[in-house]
């Protein structure tokens, strides 16, 4: 009994560890926005540690990041993907040193149905060439997911992006 006790102790213990941080490059806003802009495509996405299969406007999704600190994506020019979304970003460092990026736009609260105005997006690595940002996404059941998205940008050509089971 008390080994049983002990695993799972440990097992939950382990569960509650906070992350390490991802330390971010010098040059992170020039990684994100390039020296104007820089557009950036799903490569793929894991919802809770699953692969999600993407429909046509997560295949034809596209968010660029502008050196003014502005961001907008292009779901408006697609049919059906609903409105585009319109925003300033910043990076933001917590005290336990995880970083995030923060899009702050009046658009947000209907767009992503919150009740704030901003959404912020964690930084999990960032190279020239990939970003992969999690967040978490309250689902129709009121069920609070992780997202998990992989970043590439857009003349990046990605094998097995219209993955399907």
């Amino acid at each position: 009994m008390i080994r049983v006790f002990f695993i799972i102790f440990n097992f939950c213990s382990s569960c509650s560890e906070p992350s390490k941080p991802y330390v971010l490059p010098e040059n992170a806003i020039n990684l994100i926005a390039g020296n104007s802009s820089k557009t950036w495509k799903l490569a793929k996405c894991m919802n809770n540690g699953n692969r999600m299969n993407m429909g046509d406007c997560f295949l034809s999704f596209k968010q660029t990041y502008r050196s003014d600190m502005t961001v907008s994506d292009n779901n408006g020019e697609q049919s059906n993907c609903g409105d585009s979304l319109h925003a300033t970003w910043e990076l933001i460092k917590y005290g336990d040193g995880h970083n995030f990026i923060k899009m702050t736009s009046p658009q947000i609260s209907e767009l992503l149905n919150i009740e704030e105005d901003f959404k912020q997006f964690k930084i999990l690595h960032l190279e020239e060439g990939k970003m992969k940002i999690a967040f978490y996404h309250k689902q129709f059941s009121d069920r609070t997911t992780t997202i998990v998205d992989f970043l590439v940008p857009e003349e990046v050509e990605v094998s097995d992006r219209d993955f399907h089971w």
